[in-house]
């Protein structure tokens, strides 16, 4: 097989890189091109769950016991919609921190509680 002119040959551009090649694996552990795998630590992990309070009327949970009784299913007394928001975070984020997130962003606290599981 021949190459055009006006390209080198592989094995001549091989052959001139090999010492570098070879430094790079000695320096960095690993072929040039070749993937590595760091081992990275698992994200601490925060579990926020918004629920409406009592008393505050829920139209999307009654809406979904209406769907549940029109599919068949009976027995449903009541339905309270909410929402599960999972965070991952630096180790060491402090739970004050966490707390401030929820009454700043993720829960309105007028009408909503929140609770915070930190796995």
């Amino acid at each position: 097989m021949r190459l055009p002119k006006c390209q080198p040959a592989f094995a001549e551009l091989h052959g001139s890189l090999a010492p570098f090649a070879l430094e790079f694996e000695q320096v960095f552990g690993h072929k040039r091109g070749q993937q590595t795998r760091r081992q990275k630590e698992p994200p601490m992990k925060a579990r926020v769950y918004v629920t409406l309070k009592p008393g505050v009327l829920d139209p999307q949970g009654r809406a979904i016991q209406h769907a549940l009784e029109n599919l068949g299913f009976g027995g449903v007394e009541g339905v309270r919609q909410g929402k599960f928001i999972e965070l991952e975070l630096a180790d060491g984020t402090p739970r004050e921190s966490i707390d401030e997130m929820c009454r700043k962003l993720l829960a309105n606290t007028v009408i909503e509680n929140f609770k915070v599981e930190v796995a």
